[in-house]
């Protein structure tokens, strides 16, 4: 029986895996999150990747405080750098396929068209530089990793960019939100199904063995500001939302301007149709309310 191995299973992603997990009964999934497995300590990787013999490993587990570590470097890279190290190197070498999951972030968002996956990287946060480290440490170790990097991620899980408008939205009248950041909202539960459609295809056929990097976000480009408007509106929220610059809201650490990703590659390769983000969005609030 196929085994998989996801880490991080208490994250957005990861809890949507867990939940997808019961239609693919085939294969063994074994869930951790740090209680189970630390992946930043070197030993502990060794240790549990050597007990058992795992075909895929999913990665969803990072440090995601974007500004948090802007001074706090060390942890960043701890979890988003050298974790990925001790994975690739432990099954370097072996048929375990490693499917990592990185972020727009390694870009500088200075573009102006959608990123390919062989554009130039220039991440401008600690945030972007230690996951962008992390993706070379994986695929350095590792030739059979697959990169995915993803977008302004969302869900009924955890704390995100939509669960908090919504809280702000039920308790004030207004609120200012940047539209000079532009990308594509990520419903959690659609990149959790495209990656185990992924291991899906390749078990049915090895054609689809194609490691490299890969990007993924629904269809579509929106601002944080239309985003957060859309959200207003489709969950009857009377809370107006005012448009303002990047520069009104200062953050420690610096956002993508543009973070669009170009995404022929996944879809090509794999046959994925990837929803627009308005219809997930629909899909996302829809489970809130019976949550």
């Amino acid at each position: 029986m196929t085994k998989i191995l996801v880490l991080g299973k208490n994250g957005q992603l990861g809890n949507e895996l867990q939940a997808l997990a019961k239609d693919y009964k085939q294969y063994e999934f074994i869930f951790t999150d740090k209680e189970e497995l630390d992946i930043a300590d070197k030993n502990q990787v060794k240790t549990f990747i050597t007990s058992s013999s795992f075909d895929y490993i999913i990665n969803c587990a990072a440090y995601t405080a974007v500004d948090k570590a802007e001074a706090d470097y060390a942890m960043a890279e701890q979890i988003n750098t050298k974790a990925l190290e001790y994975i690739a190197q432990e099954i370097s070498g072996s048929k375990t396929t490693l499917i990592h999951v990185s972020t727009d972030y390694v870009f500088s968002g200075n573009g102006c068209k959608p990123y390919l996956e062989t554009d130039k990287t220039d991440p401008q946060s600690v945030y972007g530089k230690s996951k962008l480290a992390g993706e070379e440490k994986a695929m350095k170790y590792h030739e059979g990793t697959f990169v995915i990097r993803t977008s302004w991620l969302y869900s009924v899980h955890g704390s995100n960019f939509l669960k908090t408008m919504l809280k702000l939205g039920a308790e004030k009248d207004k609120l200012n939100v940047v539209y000079d950041q532009v990308g594509a909202p990520t419903y959690a539960k659609d990149l959790a199904k495209a990656i185990l459609t992924i291991i899906y295809k390749i078990e049915t056929d090895n054609l689809f063995y194609q490691p490299g990097i890969y990007h993924y976000a629904n269809e579509g480009v929106t601002s944080w500001y239309d985003f957060a408007l859309e959200i207003m509106q489709l969950s009857g929220l009377k809370c107006k939302v005012f448009p303002i610059l990047s520069l009104d809201y200062p953050t420690p650490a610096k956002r993508p301007h543009f973070s669009v990703m170009h995404k022929k590659k996944i879809k090509d390769n794999f046959g994925l149709e990837i929803p627009h983000w308005k219809e997930s969005l629909k899909l996302c609030l829809q489970e809130l309310k019976t949550a």
